[in-house]
């Protein structure tokens, strides 16, 4: 049995008992996995959105900041050149 062993010490072998073993776990646990993932999915884009929104807010808010100051600097301008 020293072939057996020699399999697991760093060969092909760790890597095909994995597959072997996801190629049987797969389907018994397909049922379980999906929703999980689906939920993970829908968390995922919520936070998206939410980001989305958060950074829409605050470039608006920045650039009625601008505006608001570009506003205060037109009348000293012209002040300066009359």
């Amino acid at each position: 049995m020293a072939w057996f062993d020699e399999m697991f010490e760093g060969g092909i072998g760790p890597g095909l008992a994995v597959g072997i073993g996801a190629a049987v776990l797969l389907p018994v646990l397909r049922p379980l996995l999906r929703p999980a993932a689906k939920a993970a999915v829908k968390a995922g884009l919520a936070v998206y959105d939410r980001g989305q929104d958060a950074f829409a807010a605050a470039q608006e808010m920045a650039g009625d900041l601008v505006a608001e100051a570009r506003s205060e600097m037109a009348p000293a301008e012209g002040a300066e050149q009359g």
